[in-house]
């Protein structure tokens, strides 16, 4: 199975269970996208490296898992049949998509700091 069909079969939910399982999974991987790219924002305010992690890998991370929540949330809207209030997740399909398209900011927000604050370093 390619992955393309992986993700068409995930945002139709045919894989895991009914119609909201593709929009839930869009929606958990927005806000994780967007908690990661939170904590690398954090992290690159700071200036400094953590136990945590540093911030370029955050930022990197937010941008990887916010772009798969959009993705997913946007076909799942593309697959979606009926309209809201029917049972097949396009409200949180349509919820996920500014989760996931935020996460990416944030992320690319944080390289940005981190690129900025190495520049004043050297």
């Amino acid at each position: 199975m390619s992955v393309s069909l992986a993700l068409m079969a995930a945002a139709e939910g045919g894989i895991i269970g009914d119609g909201r399982t593709g929009a839930n999974l869009a929606l958990g991987a927005g806000a994780f996208g967007l908690a990661i790219g939170r904590l690398a924002l954090a992290l690159a305010r700071a200036g400094r490296r953590t136990g945590t992690g540093n911030a370029r890998t955050g930022g990197m991370a937010a941008i990887a898992v916010g772009t798969v929540g959009t993705v997913l949330a946007v076909l799942h809207l593309a697959t979606a049949d009926g309209g809201p209030g029917t049972g097949n997740g396009l409200v949180g399909a349509v919820v996920a998509v500014p989760l996931g398209l935020g996460a990416v900011l944030l992320g690319r927000r944080a390289l940005t700091r981190c690129r900025r604050a190495g520049r004043m370093t050297v």
